[in-house]
């Protein structure tokens, strides 16, 4: 939580969610985007243990060096097992990875919809696809894409609170404050080729998207927050010199 940072890091609270929904078990190979500042990074690296690999993409170089630096604080060197790729995810994966070959896909980013081909390709058949998603209209635009590719099983969808206790003597109550909503979480299953899901039963739509209805969903329309780059070379120094500090204490026990 106190990591240096330019973009805002996933709670525990979800991490944790994610480990478990995304099923990250050890010797996984993962694919993850975007990095950020590295703070899921970490726990997935926790998660696949040595054996495993993941593959982080950013489309930042200056993120890309913040998430190395945090990593190589946290960790006393940048894991053999780990890749930062910088550049787009659609762009960048097939020629990263082979077709078929990936276990779990993590995607946190704005439009998720726009990679749902090329992470298809790179799953294995029963391969998990997790999408961290930060508002209801990017919710309901990835789960629509996902059901529309016929690639995958039907979406889940979740959100998880928290709600923490002060527990002194007698004096038993709920934390005054808690962290309510970051995010959703939305999985599904990779389908194996040639495999169609049995159609589920719905009630009629009293009316089709408009033009208005798909344009909202837009990443203009969104709201995307964007970090000044004075502010990512602050952040990407603090975060040097920490991981600076950590590798001199490694060396020096």
């Amino acid at each position: 939580m106190s990591m240096p940072r330019g973009a805002a890091i996933i709670y525990p609270k979800d991490a944790a969610q994610i480990l478990s929904l995304g099923d990250i078990f050890p010797g996984a190979r993962v694919i993850e985007a975007g990095v950020g500042s590295g703070a899921l990074s970490l726990w997935l690296l926790r998660g696949i243990g040595p054996t495993g690999s993941l593959t982080s993409f950013e489309r930042r170089e200056e993120f890309a060096q913040v998430a190395r630096a945090n990593v190589v604080s946290f960790l006393g060197a940048e894991p053999e097992n780990w890749t930062v790729t910088v550049g787009d995810l659609v762009e960048s994966l097939p020629t990263a990875v082979e077709r078929g070959t990936i276990d779990r896909v993590v995607l946190d980013m704005l439009a998720p919809w726009e990679c749902l081909d090329v992470v298809a390709d790179a799953l294995t058949p029963g391969g998990v696809l997790l999408c961290y998603i930060a508002t209801v209209t990017q919710l309901s635009r990835v789960a629509e894409a996902i059901r529309g590719t016929g690639l995958f099983t039907d979406p889940d969808s979740s959100e998880t609170m928290i709600r923490g206790w002060h527990v002194e003597g007698l004096a038993v109550r709920p934390d005054h404050r808690m962290v309510a909503h970051t995010g959703f979480l939305l999985t599904a299953r990779r389908l194996a080729p040639d495999t169609t899901l049995p159609q589920l039963k719905r009630r009629p739509s009293k009316s089709d998207y408009t033009d208005e209805d798909v344009e909202a969903w837009t990443p203009g329309a969104l709201g995307e927050r964007v970090v000044t780059d004075k502010r990512l070379r602050k952040t990407a120094r603090a975060a040097q010199a920490t991981a600076e500090q950590a590798v001199a204490a490694s060396d020096n026990p």
